[in-house]
């Protein structure tokens, strides 16, 4: 959409991100006649930043109009604006400036989810429900071309597209939904690894209540700890004594350094004898890379 003279930049932008007309349709709308969307995976809290917010709004208004959707009872649900709404009403205004779009609810949640996530600071929990959220809304669309099937990697395709996010990303974002809600509090404190969080997801959640209770009396756990548990994602044969025995005797048990050498005569092979050795490692890392991106992929 092009941008018009005078038209502010911030607005703009929100604009072409949630498809919304211009500002004409801007009406104030009752605070009171305003509430959450349905599943909203984004707190609000009462922090520093909520603060600021609500001086600014006290000091000059809500400037952005929030987003909302009609329902049959005279009421809006918020697609995106929970921050400035919530402000709003702490700063004692009775009225918000707001735009009313029709949605569908596809519509709706991908339109929350897309304009939430342009905020700077996103918990791993909100990221992951979001596009959880985003993935399902999507599916049941039927967002692909036609004679095309929806499969996984698709969904994670255009699910994280507009937020430069690749499939495995989203997958592994979303494999966070399994876990239960104390593991996933430890990813949004940073006391637990998002890998070794989607590792554990894959568990029921009585291992889950197990490997969390090992994790609150120790401190910490490795990736590798879980690896000779991964043949028991399945089965519900394994009992807490197992499990801690497998978790303490890998702990316990040194890691082999690896080391990986390479003759002249093998260089030569695939490299002209003018590359330089820092030339050669930069290509073997680039190749290292891309094979770790597909590795990851095939994985999720």
């Amino acid at each position: 959409m092009a941008q018009r003279v005078g038209q502010k930049v911030k607005l703009s932008s929100i604009d072409e991100l949630l498809g919304v007309p211009s500002m004409e349709g801007t009406v104030d709308l009752d605070v009171m006649t305003i509430y959450p969307f349905e599943n909203h995976p984004f707190r609000v809290v009462d922090d520093e930043k909520m603060d600021e917010l609500v001086e600014s709004i006290k000091e000059s208004g809500v400037l952005t109009p929030v987003l909302v959707r009609p329902d049959d009872e005279g009421n809006y649900e918020m697609i995106s604006g929970h921050r400035r709404l919530h402000a709003a009403k702490r700063a004692g205004l009775r009225k918000i400036p707001a735009i009313i779009k029709e949605m569908t609810n596809d519509d709706a949640t991908i339109a929350m989810v897309n304009a939430n996530m342009q905020r700077e600071e996103i918990l791993p929990s909100e990221k992951a429900f979001a596009l959880k959220m985003k993935m399902d809304a999507m599916k049941h669309q039927g967002k692909t071309t036609s004679s095309t099937e929806w499969t996984k990697s698709r969904a994670g395709d255009e699910a994280g597209e507009a937020h430069g996010l690749h499939r495995s990303q989203v997958h592994k974002y979303v494999r966070l939904t399994y876990l239960l809600p104390k593991l996933l509090d430890m990813i949004d404190e940073g006391r637990l690894a998002v890998a070794i969080g989607v590792e554990i997801s894959y568990f029921n959640h009585t291992y889950q209540q197990w490997l969390w209770e090992y994790i609150h009396e120790n401190g910490m756990i490795k990736q590798e700890q879980l690896m000779d548990l991964r043949q028991y994602r399945d089965d519900d044969s394994l009992t807490q004594e197992q499990m801690i025995d497998i978790l303490i005797q890998k702990r316990a048990t040194p890691q082999i350094k690896k080391k990986v050498t390479f003759n002249e005569r093998k260089l030569n092979k695939y490299f002209p004898a003018y590359y330089s050795q820092s030339e050669i490692e930069r290509i073997m890392i680039s190749l290292l890379e891309e094979w770790k991106r597909t590795h990851e992929s095939e994985d999720t």
